[in-house]
């Protein structure tokens, strides 16, 4: 299945009804969504990933944050190679480490990993509203930042893609905890594999070790999840584990606008509710 494209001003996606069966064009990518779910849930990895690229035409996307799942589904994409594109947000605020294990992960598998990053003249006007550590003053203005430096550089990298591939896993946190194997990305009309989803960390860390996967520094120095620098920390005994990802805010809202819902999923509610009203 393509790329929703546009024909009504509603976060670049079409909600208005088709002539054929007065459904959503978004709809039928939730039953999409749902039917491929259904399909892949009983497969390994290896045979998601696969199946998944049979299913699913044109581009799909991989994005990487160097993170144990990432690397992860790094290792099983080249093991079997799988036809997908693989990309990184490099945010210009990345741990040293990080960029090690990037050049590692490149060395080990023979690939050479695209990288998106901001646009220069959105971080300059950034830096100057708020200053160089701004985002520590108020959620808006980490948000704020977090939208220069990935979710804009996200966009320009899932732009065309019928499919977009991620290392999120229910049980990362509360915000995450209905992620399902295959959602619909609302905002950008297309299909969101999750192939982790129904993973445990326990799960991820074995099959690093055993599988001998690179991973990053900073996970044998507590940190859980990592992201940029400033944003992130080590978790204590019985944190959860994003419990270090922008540590100042309440665990709900740690979210940098990546993996959330948008606006687009409650414009399109709004749309149906009235048409059903009616």
């Amino acid at each position: 299945m393509g790329r929703v494209r546009s024909t009504s001003v509603v976060a670049g996606i079409d909600t208005r009804s088709t002539a054929a069966d007065d459904r959503f064009p978004l709809d039928a990518l939730q039953a999409r969504a749902t039917e491929l779910a259904a399909v892949l849930a009983p497969l390994p990895l290896e045979q998601r990933l696969l199946r998944m690229r049979r299913e699913v035409p044109g581009t799909i996307v991989f994005t990487t944050s160097f993170g144990l799942e990432d690397q992860l589904i790094l290792h099983a994409l080249r093991q079997h190679p799988v036809d997908v594109e693989i990309v990184t947000l490099d945010t210009g605020r990345l741990f040293p480490q990080t960029h090690d294990v990037w050049m590692e992960s490149e060395r080990r598998y023979g690939i050479r990993i695209r990288s998106v990053y901001p646009q220069t003249a959105a971080v300059e006007a950034l830096v100057a509203a708020q200053g160089v550590n701004g985002f520590f003053h108020s959620r808006d203005a980490r948000v704020a930042c977090c939208q220069v430096r990935k979710v804009e550089p996200l966009n320009r990298a899932l732009a065309g893609a019928a499919a977009w591939i991620t290392g999120i896993r229910a049980a990362q946190s509360e915000a995450r905890r209905d992620v399902a194997l295959v959602n619909v990305d609302w905002d950008r009309g297309i299909l969101k594999f999750n192939p982790l989803f129904d993973w445990t960390r326990e799960a991820v860390l074995n099959f690093t070790r055993e599988h001998d996967v690179p991973v990053n520094a900073l996970h044998a120095q507590g940190f859980a999840s990592i992201g940029c620098a400033p944003c992130t920390r080590a978790i204590a005994p019985g944190e959860s584990e994003r419990a270090g990802r922008w540590w100042w805010e309440e665990d709900g809202k740690k979210e940098c606008g990546l993996h959330e819902r948008g606006r687009g999923r409650a414009m399109l509610e709004t749309v149906q509710d009235t048409a059903q009203a009616r």
